[in-house]
């Protein structure tokens, strides 16, 4: 007697939280407020990392609420764009804070903003300085990734945005993040992008990215930041992928979902 042994098993593979973080960092008030019909066109939302509190005017700031209003979050980037690091070790942990963290926050809520996230100015930090923005209330900190990496013109470096594993939020809780460069001096890839967030929708993470200036020709005298239309292509594959839009600070709130 013979048995035939049939497997059955049924996908268990879960895309519910697969999503995209898509932040934009320093002072670029006007020049993110004109991004939002398209943010609008895509159902988008994105964090706005704000720098210089003190030099924000009335214009500025209206701008800036609107971009709240429509479900866009703002968050910290300091007050003088300084390297924690350095800060900390010669004024110590207190006046690094006094330094960089409270008078821009003091700023931004005199205008009615309270931000939950943290991006560091030049990817610059240690776990003494996470410990004190933690400290200060803050949810998620956020760090620099770049896929291709130069050094006097010469490529030291060249990693696949989808193997870079770091860029991927996995709903864990975690605190401490990456996010992907897309400045146009990372000099990513349309193909690239896709995978990337084809990955996040295979492993039900977030795929984390972040640039600058919002640009619409080839940089010039000093300008750093990333195409507009490149922007365009990654919002139009994750909406054709049905990958959620988050902001940075929802990030740590989401329950994972196991597969």
């Amino acid at each position: 007697m013979s048995m035939l042994l049939i497997s059955c098993r049924e996908s268990s593979e879960n895309h519910e939280n697969s999503g995209i973080a898509i932040s934009f960092d320093d002072h670029f008030i006007n020049e993110w407020h004109a991004l939002r019909p398209l943010f609008q066109k895509y159902n988008a939302k994105v964090t706005f990392f704000v720098t210089c509190g003190k030099s924000l005017t009335k214009d500025e700031i209206h701008k800036l609420k609107e971009l709240q209003n429509d479900g866009h979050e703002i968050g910290f980037h300091g007050t003088i764009h300084g390297k924690s690091t350095e800060l900390i070790a010669s004024l110590g942990p207190q006046k690094y804070a006094e330094t960089e963290l409270f008078p821009g926050l003091k700023y931004l809520s005199e205008a009615g903003f309270y931000p939950k996230s943290y991006a560091h100015p030049g990817g610059n930090h240690n776990d003494e300085a996470d410990s004190v923005l933690f400290a200060n209330g803050f949810k998620i900190l956020r760090d620099v990734a770049i896929s291709r990496r130069k050094l006097y013109g010469i490529p030291v470096y060249t990693l696949a945005p989808r193997i870079m594993s770091w860029i991927f939020y996995p709903f864990g809780h975690e605190r401490k993040v990456d996010a992907l460069l897309i400045d146009t001096d990372a000099e990513l890839k349309e193909e690239e992008m896709n995978e990337a967030i084809e990955k996040a929708k295979q492993t039900n993470s977030a795929l984390m990215l972040f640039g600058h200036e919002p640009l619409h020709s080839a940089p010039q005298n000093g300008e750093y930041g990333f195409d507009v239309r490149f922007l365009e292509k990654i919002l139009k594959e994750a909406k054709r992928q049905k990958l959620r839009f988050y902001t940075m600070s929802q990030l740590p709130d989401v329950n994972k979902t196991a597969f």
